[in-house]
């Protein structure tokens, strides 16, 4: 993910986040570690959404094996965000998601980043293929390098 301006155009899924009170530090702008919860929720909303996880009962699990946040512009308490979703890696047992946060209605991002799912056998933590569930879901997220 180069140093540049991260756009909204450069993404093919979005989600709407909320944010809370509690997302801000005392700084008065959301906390650096929070954008890492908006990682999560924008990818596993997708999965679950489109039937590709079932949180409770799911045999396959993907497990967060890397992530990455850069930040370009502050976002605070009672912004509305939305993340932005795209694949830039689809391979035999991972994934590679990359985010981006925007205030809604900006067209540049005030966060970008990613987020690899290491997918496992929930019984064991055996790594696995990615299941084709999964695959149907992130195909159409997939982008050129």
């Amino acid at each position: 993910m180069a140093d540049r301006k991260h756009r909204r155009a450069d993404y093919k899924r979005f989600v709407a986040i909320t944010t809370r009170w509690a997302d801000n530090d005392a700084y008065a702008h959301v906390n650096n570690v929070t954008y890492y919860s908006y990682f999560d929720t924008a990818v596993n909303h997708v999965l679950v959404t489109e039937g590709a996880l079932d949180i409770e009962h799911a045999t396959e699990i993907g497990v967060v094996a890397e992530t990455m946040c850069r930040f370009f512009k502050p976002v605070a308490f009672p912004d509305a965000l939305e993340a932005g979703l795209r694949v830039a890696k689809l391979g035999r047992s991972s994934i590679r998601y990359e985010i981006a946060i925007f205030k809604q209605g900006d067209d540049e991002a005030a966060a970008a980043g990613h987020f690899v799912h290491v997918y496992v056998r929930r019984s064991d933590f055996q790594v696995i293929e990615v299941p084709d569930s999964v695959v149907r879901v992130v195909t159409p997220l997939l982008v050129k390098p």
